[in-house]
């Protein structure tokens, strides 16, 4: 495991912009006139869309030098070259609100991750519409809302959600196996700051059992995806897939402990690279920075 960012030492700096000559080098010189060292540094020109992404990890010597100084000076050089940009002191964790129904294998990893390291993420409160998880959370010292949904109660469920995502403060919200549809408002008050996961066997096998009905169809590749939550039910942008193959000598059960093993490994991921930086949205794509 890398070492963890020095507080006030250690940026990341993400932007898009359309392509054109001289933006590694406005960049590199934005960081040597502000006492920048660059640890590690990825960039991705998309030749189709003729646009170009770039990600900086960079630490600064001067101590002098702070975020807010860093975000009014880079302003003249993102105007110059029409830059979309986000930077940010790479120590703090990403205030992270988690979502679950009944089904714990995603919020137990998370959890563990966070607890052993493996995610710079701070866990304000875990939102549940049922109680199963509510002792896990106490175990890990993080509240628990019990925020039950039925039809007549579901913009009140969601006003109360967003009301806390207000209150915490929240960065991100993860619907760890959250089994309701959120609404379109919804969706749009969370757009980019939301990440779903699910089995991988969309648009086939829908409902409430699909690795029962994937059995009987014999599948041989399980997986998962995660994906930025939108309007359009479980079509959000795709930050993360992974499969698994498996065969005939699988049961059904076998083939649920299998896709929840996928499932949890896919969403962490997701839920890291995010809460660093890495992910970078463009239009119904990402660009992943790994």
């Amino acid at each position: 495991m890398s070492p963890r960012p020095q507080p006030g030492r250690e940026y990341v700096l993400t932007l898009s912009c359309p392509d054109r000559a001289g933006l590694v080098h406005a960049v590199s010189g934005f960081l040597v006139r502000n006492s920048g060292n660059i640890l590690e540094s990825q960039q991705f020109d998309d030749r189709l869309q003729d646009r170009f992404f770039m990600r900086v990890h960079f630490d600064v010597s001067d101590p002098n030098v702070d975020l807010e100084g860093l975000r009014h000076r880079f302003g003249p050089v993102a105007e110059a070259y029409r830059i979309s940009w986000t930077l940010r002191d790479a120590s703090t964790p990403t205030r992270t609100l988690i979502m679950v129904s009944k089904f714990g294998h995603c919020l137990n990893d998370l959890l563990f991750r966070r607890r052993t390291g493996a995610l710079n993420i701070e866990i304000p409160a875990i939102v549940s519409n049922h109680r199963e998880f509510e002792k896990l959370a106490e175990t890990y010292d993080i509240p628990f809302h019990h925020v039950p949904v039925t039809r007549d109660t579901k913009a009140e469920a969601e006003a109360r959600l967003l009301e806390l995502v207000r209150d915490l403060d929240v960065d991100l919200v993860v619907l760890a196996r959250y089994m309701q549809i959120l609404s379109d408002d919804l969706c749009k008050q969370l757009e980019g700051r939301a990440i779903n996961i699910h089995h991988s066997f969309l648009p086939s096998f829908k409902g409430a059992r699909p690795y029962e009905q994937a059995y009987d169809r014999g599948v041989k590749l399980i997986g998962a995806t995660a994906h930025y939550v939108t309007s359009d039910l479980d079509e959000g942008q795709i930050i993360e897939q992974d499969v698994v193959r498996v065969d005939h000598s699988l049961d059904p059960g076998e083939l649920v402990t299998v896709g929840r093993d996928v499932e949890a490994q896919v969403l962490a991921h997701a839920v890291k690279w995010h809460s660093e930086s890495r992910v970078m949205v463009e239009g119904n794509r990402t660009v992943v920075f790994r």
